[in-house]
Formats: structure tokens, C-alpha cells, sequence
């Protein structure tokens, strides 16, 4: 029992740290409405699984034993949330409450960057590897571990789908979809910002 309290309080304090995802759903939400909102947040928990599966197969061990690997997969999620956060700063399109969020290719779009943005997503693969060695028993059942992939799964659905349905709010999105080039430029500051962290933090 203290270790499902310890990995629930560990999971809940990063999953509504501010970062790349909160970006990711917020924008998905304010321009697309509330479906590409929600898919984002699907695809953000489907990422999540990408960093249980080889932190559970061991496979972070070989990461986190080689700084070469470990670089380059922090080299690859920085240059991907610079990659959102150009897109957001350059974009020309302009939405509107009447358009752009109930289409199945936005809906797929949002669903696709959202898992992107996570399995990709350093903070995220620390924080899961970090939750598996640091809190998690060694030696602890196969099924158990996925248990607890669930959970952070399902942590990261829930709150990020909480910030889909607030932003898609229909008043909210009317007072940013007005100033939408201002919101765009902003969150593609904070995405290059943090990709620019990313690739400049030191590997401890």
C-alpha cells in the first residue's frame, strides 16, 4: 500500500507540473476544439506506454548505462519541441468556434502530436524511469509493474482531458481565438523554450 500511495503522489506532482504536453492540449483546444483537445490527451496517455514498456523490459538500464543513447533520445525530444513550437510561432492559419475541431483528420492530427509530444518527451522518460527505480520495489511482479503503467496512463489521461474540456470552453476560446496570433506566439515560445532547456540540461 505505501508504494501505491508513493508512485500515485509521485505520478500526480508531474503529471500537473507545467510542460510540453500542457502546451500541446492547450493549443489542440483553444484552435480545434474540444475532440482534438481530448485526442491530444488520449495520445499523450498512449505515450506514457511507449516509456513504461522499456523502462518495465529493462531496456532503460542500457539507456541510462549509455550517455551516448541517452543523449541522443534527449537530443531527439528537444529538436521535436522546438520542431511544435516553430509551427506554433510561424502559424498563419487563422480558427474560428465554427470550424476545425470536429474533423476526423483534425481529431487524428491532435491524437498523433499528442503521442509525439510525450513519447518523445525527456521529462516524461525520467519520470517514468525515475518512478521504477526509485520508488517501485526491485524484483516486483511483471503485472504489478504494468499495473502501475496504467495508472500513470491514466493520470495523464485525466488531467490533460480536464485541460481539454477547460480550454475548449466556448467563452475561453472565443477570448484566445481573438488573440490568436499573441496565444500562438506565446506557446511556441514556451515549446522552443523548453526545447532549448532540454537540450542544454546536463545528463546527471
Amino acid at each position: 500500500m505505501t508504494e501505491l500511495i508513493a508512485v500515485a503522489v509521485f505520478t500526480l506532482l508531474a503529471v500537473i507540473s507545467p510542460g510540453a504536453d500542457f502546451a500541446m492540449v492547450t493549443r489542440s483546444s483553444y484552435a480545434q476544439g474540444r475532440k482534438a483537445g481530448l485526442a491530444a490527451a488520449a495520445g499523450i496517455a498512449l505515450g506514457v506506454q511507449v516509456h513504461v514498456l522499456y523502462t518495465v523490459l529493462g531496456i532503460a538500464l542500457i539507456i541510462s548505462k549509455s550517455p551516448t543513447l541517452f543523449l541522443s533520445m534527449k537530443v531527439l525530444g528537444a529538436g521535436y519541441l522546438i520542431y511544435l513550437g516553430y509551427q506554433s510561432l510561424t502559424n498563419t492559419r487563422r480558427f474560428s468556434l465554427d470550424e476545425g475541431g470536429s474533423g476526423a483528420i483534425s481529431v487524428t492530427q491532435a491524437l498523433r502530436s499528442g503521442f509525439l509530444s510525450n513519447a518523445l518527451n525527456p521529462k516524461t522518460m525520467l519520470f517514468v524511469i525515475s518512478a521504477y527505480t526509485q520508488v517501485v520495489q526491485p524484483g516486483s511482479a511483471l503485472a504489478r509493474d504494468f499495473a502501475y503503467g496504467g495508472f500513470m496512463s491514466f493520470a495523464h489521461w485525466a488531467w490533460f482531458s480536464l485541460v481539454a474540456v477547460f480550454f475548449s470552453s466556448a467563452a475561453l476560446r472565443k477570448a484566445m481565438l481573438a488573440r490568436q496570433q499573441m496565444v500562438d506566439r506565446v506557446i511556441g515560445v514556451a515549446l522552443i523554450g523548453l526545447g532549448v532547456a532540454v537540450a542544454l540540461a546536463g545528463v546527471k
